[in-house]
């Protein structure tokens, strides 16, 4: 699906929320999840962030998820507090980023795409 390249996906229904799961983990393709809340100051701060790396790595998908709008997501996850930044590759969470840390959001994308082969 070349339209969802290079942008952040956001999940609304549990149902697209594993249809997208399922899709990364077949692909095989690294998979950064921005656990989110729409009265949080700084998801709203990392948010452009996140587009920007997106469009900058079209080989990962990003996904969006509304704590508020998928509580058992975020509970299945363990998701305290948001931003969380979720990365899960062939299905395993490989790394965990708590926090908008734009530096150390940009280095462990960097770490993990390393490691994927094409």
């Amino acid at each position: 699906m070349a339209a969802e390249e290079g942008q952040v996906i956001s999940c609304h229904t549990v149902e697209a929320w594993n249809e997208q799961l399922q899709k990364g983990n077949d692909s095989k393709k690294l998979i950064v999840v921005d656990f989110t809340a729409s009265w949080c100051g700084p998801c709203r701060f990392i948010a452009p962030v996140l587009a920007e790396l997106a469009k900058k790595y079209p080989g990962v998908t990003f996904l969006k998820v509304d704590v508020d709008e998928l509580k058992t997501v975020a509970q299945d996850w363990a998701v305290e507090a948001m931003p969380t930044f979720v990365f899960l590759k062939e299905g395993k969470i490989v790394d965990r980023v708590v926090g908008a840390k734009k530096e150390e959001l940009l280095q462990t994308i960097t770490k993990h795409v390393a490691t994927t082969s094409a």
